[in-house]
């Protein structure tokens, strides 16, 4: 007999990738191909209330409401959606009439036990398949798991779960917890392994715990085309062919590349999913992924520098993401106070009655550089460029705040540079002015380079700013710059919040110098 059940999860985990915005049509498909593909398991979605209901959104806010969705012919199948303790009161779930899920999945942390087993009993009571999914479980002693078992077992859920909330398990930490589990477990209740992809570990520790032979029931979560928060899960594509072949399964894997073809192809291209350096540095510290990506997505931190900003979080914050939190380690790891008294002195001489031309990376500099050119010939006008040396106009100054690009200019031995403090500079940098101190109050852009300097020259007094490079960030990353090396790839909402940011920062500005754009400008068209 099989013991081993497939519970897929792409409605749910892969929900993070999407904002859970999969369409009602596409829910309705993605359950109807996994019931074709004899999937043992289908998770719907979450159940919570702390969102607006959607019906093109696999979040829901009744129990009733999952019914819509599902096939009138349910296979052999299996129905849940999960609850994130919090989220869904008792209240709100009726008793199991067998018209919608079978099962509820409630996910909690540690410090939430009590409330949370609590919780799990009465949704037991009310009959419905109870899934408990203890996140994070590396984060318990191994006295801590056993005596949660305990309690497990005082309410005889269907399914307790080993789960490796931040992928960070390897297959020694994996068969330490299984054992546990399965020498302290009772015998009829069933062992889940929920994994996700950081290290790369999720389809080979799946694969060991298969390869065990126990007759213990097992479930493994996975989702279609790995589709998860961060670095993914395990694939479904993958691992019920490994099953077929080696465990006498007999799943279909025509209706799940379907589902890839159909659905999950078009999202995966505007935002990816999978291992990445970021999603590395973050299991590498046992914290939440969102901790390494948000800090990664400034583009002004080198790997190092986000893995030592993350060295220093407090234990109990690692488990949620607290953005506050992180904000606050980022520009504490990025101040390096210094007195910049003197070098603002010598600034405030060196600019009297001058005309900045601020020169930003931005692909209209190419487009025109005769205008630029003359702009900079001009008597009384100084010329700044921000985090990068153009080669084909003349630069009296660099000012640089990002550490990536500060590395890529000193190896250019370049004599003219304007740093923040944040950067850890050679000798020969002769202007070094605090970071915290040019900051603005805006976080999507509260370190943006362009903005830092202008808000410098503004306090050093200059008679006017002119701003060219200053396109505004494209949703096509490739023609962002001026030089090509210099690419960041910026999603969509990711590229929309900077451009607000930026025009609203420069228009506060623009009320205490006179700035003028001189090369085209998404900030120009933007309404307010």
């Amino acid at each position: 007999m099989n013991n081993i059940n497939i519970l897929d999860c792409t409605l749910r985990d892969g929900g993070y990738v999407n904002q859970w915005q999969f369409g009602e049509k596409n829910i309705k498909k993605i359950i109807s191909k996994l019931v074709e593909s004899k999937i043992d398991i289908i998770e719907c979605g979450f159940l919570s209330k702390k969102t607006v209901r959607n019906k093109d959104c696999s979040i829901f806010d009744s129990v009733s409401e999952v019914k819509d969705y599902l096939p009138n012919d349910r296979g052999s199948s299996t129905f849940v959606c999960m609850i994130n303790f919090g989220e869904f009161a008792i209240e709100d779930i009726p008793t199991n009439d067998k018209s919608s899920i079978d099962g509820i999945r409630i996910a909690f942390h540690k410090k939430d036990k009590a409330a949370a087993l609590k919780l799990c009993k009465e949704i037991s009571d009310k009959g419905y398949l109870l899934f408990m999914q203890p996140m994070v479980a590396v984060s318990y002693t191994d006295e801590e798991f056993i005596d949660l078992i305990k309690e497990a077992n005082k309410i005889m859920p269907f399914a307790f779960y080993i789960v490796d909330s931040f992928g960070v398990m390897r297959r020694n930490d994996l068969m330490r917890l299984y054992y546990l589990v399965d020498h302290n477990l009772e015998k009829s209740v069933t062992v889940g392994y929920h994994s996700h992809n950081n290290i790369q570990m999720a389809y080979s520790n799946a694969q060991a715990l298969v390869d065990l032979k126990t007759k213990r029931k097992l479930i493994f979560d996975s989702s279609v085309f790995g589709m998860g928060r961060g670095a993914g899960n395990l694939n479904t594509e993958l691992f019920i062919e490994y099953l077929n072949d080696f465990n006498g399964s007999d799943y279909k894997t025509k209706p799940l590349l379907q589902i890839i073809d159909e659905v999950l192809n078009n999202i995966y291209l505007n935002t990816y999913w999978g291992y990445s350096l970021p999603h590395y540095i973050s299991s590498k510290h046992n914290c939440h992924p969102n901790y390494a990506s948000h800090l990664s997505s400034k583009d002004t931190l080198k790997a190092e520098d986000i893995s030592n900003i993350l060295m220093k979080m407090d234990e109990e914050k690692k488990n949620n993401f607290d953005k506050d939190y992180i904000e606050n380690l980022y520009h504490n790891y990025q101040a390096h106070m210094i007195d910049d008294s003197l070098c603002k002195i010598e600034l405030k001489k060196l600019l009297k009655n001058k005309t900045v031309l601020s020169i930003a990376p931005g692909g209209s500099i190419n487009d025109e550089i005769r205008k630029i050119n003359k702009i900079v010939s001009e008597k009384n006008v100084i010329t700044i460029s921000v985090n990068f040396n153009p080669e084909k106009i003349k630069s009296d100054y660099v000012f640089v705040s990002n550490i990536k690009r500060y590395d890529d200019l000193k190896n250019k031995k370049l004599s003219n540079l304007i740093t923040t403090s944040n950067i850890n500079t050679e000798s020969t940098v002769k202007y070094k002015v605090n970071y915290i101190n040019l900051l603005n109050e805006i976080p999507s852009v509260s370190d943006n380079a362009g903005l830092m300097l202008i808000k410098l020259l503004v306090e050093l007094g200059v008679k006017s700013i002119k701003l060219a490079g200053y396109d505004g960030y494209s949703y096509d990353s490739s023609t962002n710059y001026a030089e090509k090396d210099m690419t960041f790839i910026k999603k969509k909402n990711v590229a929309d919040s900077l451009n607000k940011g930026v025009k609203k920062i420069i228009t506060e500005y623009s009320k205490q110098v006179d700035i003028e754009f001189i090369t085209k400008s998404k900030y120009l068209k933007m309404e307010e």
